[in-house]
């Protein structure tokens, strides 16, 4: 059974940082690439970043170029999301899948605000 379990979430001031992690387990996880996606309030998913199988090969949205990495630990099957310069327009629920794949975790809540 597929689990992605998200947390790091919380509440930061803008320009604060947070480091978001989303454990997988129930499928081999380091033969598929991994995705951050996020949600806000009357909007769709939005996708943020992506990384390739071995964490080589890394994609963002234009919205977190240079403020947002997004990393990987295939021993431990975990996928990362560091987030600096963190700004009042990323909040949001952010979730973890497999590229194209629905979100089945809970997602984590980050909420930035003075």
């Amino acid at each position: 059974q597929v689990q992605l379990v998200e947390s790091g979430g919380g509440l930061a001031q803008p320009g604060g940082s947070l480091r978001l992690s989303c454990a997988a387990s129930g499928f081999s996880f380091s033969t598929f690439s991994m995705t951050w996606v996020r949600q806000t309030p009357g909007k769709g998913l939005e996708w943020v970043a992506d990384i390739n199988r071995d964490g080589r090969n890394t994609y963002y949205t234009d919205s977190v170029k240079g403020r947002f990495t997004i990393s990987r630990d295939n021993v431990n099957s975990i996928v990362y999301l560091q987030m600096n310069n963190l700004r009042p327009e990323d909040t949001a629920v952010y979730y973890c899948a497999p590229p194209g794949a629905t979100p089945t975790g809970q997602g984590t809540q980050v909420t930035v605000s003075s």
